[in-house]
């Protein structure tokens, strides 16, 4: 029997991939036994999942198989659902087995939040993963084939509702601007009749954007056929729309998206952590208090930034870095070496508005806008292949074409 410590890495996100590699870069064979435990077979790009919803991307563009990148002679691929985790037994329950461990790493991502809003989970198509992304897209196809085919169809189905400004929102908005008229197009459809409509309860989208950026996204939207509510509270959504405002007035559409919020895993909750608003918060080494061996890592994890005592956003770039301090600490604790604390190098956030269009900062607070912001979001999605799988999947997935 194996006296070798067990590292059990649930999720195969951006967290779970990059520990996972970072773990086999760092750790023999003989020092420890690494097991990655998936639901898919695949690991997908979250942050390229508004535009599979679009459907302004070839969806197999999105995913990666994870043996191609995890070596299973190296690493024990296990691809099942992660159903509970004892904490007290070190053992994690799964839906066809159970599993134990010495040292746990929860990547285990997000899952949309609604906050309560009455009726969004039974009648809201949720930028969620994959295969959730893969059904607006074709929702969306088939509410244009059918106004087409059916003279009795409502003007209101083509219309597609967003909830929620934030980055998913509006990036999603920015995709529909373009994907809309194609679809139009070919189903010979005034593009007039086809709305793109986004609610937002705050009194601005893109809250984390400064004004500047904020203005030239909305106008960049605006210009090209989308509506933006701000300052519009969702009160109810039902099979027909949204009820919103005081007065209840209702948005029609034939497709409701909601991108307003996310959490963490619900794993976390049955586990039996303690949650603040959806998320676990972590020390400075990314360990649980009370439990020096598990480790929560990007959507699941609150990590604090000791200037301003407020959590860093759980973003792409924070899960990234996540992994090489959770697999450097781990390493750490296997060698009786002092551990390192997260520090956040910030790359800046660039948001897409569509294939040609974007804005954002980057390093130096430097603002770009318009294509040059579009370029450098490609960059920065190629950047994270090429940190994954190296020069062969860059090729192989990537979005900026070297020849």
């Amino acid at each position: 029997m194996s006296t070798k410590p067990r590292i059990v890495v649930l999720g195969a996100g951006y967290a779970g991939m990059m520990t996972t590699k970072k773990l086999m870069k760092k750790l023999s064979p003989e020092e420890a036994e690494i097991i990655l435990v998936n639901k898919h077979n695949y690991h997908y790009q979250t942050t390229w999942l508004h535009e599979v919803a679009a459907g302004t991307i070839n969806q197999n563009q999105v995913r990666i198989m994870i043996k191609d990148i995890i070596n299973p002679n190296r690493v024990r691929l296990i691809y099942d659902t992660v159903v509970n985790i004892d904490k007290e037994n070190k053992t994690v329950i799964l839906e066809n087995s159970e599993l134990t461990y010495d040292y746990l790493v929860i990547a285990l991502g997000y899952e949309t939040n609604t906050f309560g809003i009455k009726g969004m989970e039974k009648h809201a198509f949720f930028i969620e993963d994959f295969e959730s992304c893969q059904l607006i897209r074709e929702h969306i196809e088939y509410q244009f084939a059918k106004f087409k085919n059916d003279p009795e169809a409502d003007e209101s189905s083509l219309t597609i509702l967003v909830g929620g400004g934030g980055f998913t929102g509006i990036e999603f908005v920015g995709e529909l601007v373009e994907k809309v008229p194609k679809l139009c197009k070919k189903y010979d459809i005034d593009r007039g009749k086809a709305k793109i409509i986004n609610v937002e309860a705050a009194p601005s989208i893109l809250p984390t954007f400064d004004k500047d950026l904020v203005d030239y996204g909305r106008k960049s939207l605006q210009e090209r056929g989308a509506e933006i509510l701000e300052g519009t509270r969702i009160n109810e959504c039902t099979e027909e729309g949204f009820l919103v405002g005081d007065n209840n007035e209702l948005i029609k559409a034939g497709t409701i998206v909601w991108t307003g919020g996310v959490k963490g895993s619900s794993i976390l909750g049955k586990a039996g952590f303690e949650i603040t608003k959806g998320r676990v918060t972590v020390n400075n080494d990314l360990r649980v208090a009370g439990h020096d061996n598990i480790f929560i890592l990007g959507d699941c994890a609150w990590v604090m930034n000791k200037e301003d005592n407020r959590p860093y956003p759980p973003t792409a770039q924070a899960a990234m870095q996540h992994a090489s301090t959770c697999a450097n600490n781990i390493r750490a604790i296997l060698h009786n070496e002092p551990l390192e604390e997260f520090v956040f190098s910030d790359k800046g956030t660039v948001a897409s508005l569509g294939v040609t269009d974007g804005m954002g900062k980057v390093i130096k607070d430097t603002k770009l806008f318009g294509k040059p912001a579009a370029a450098m979001k490609k960059v920065v999605d190629d950047r994270y292949l090429f940190l994954l799988g190296g020069l062969k999947l860059l090729l192989k997935k990537g979005k900026v074409r070297p020849f």
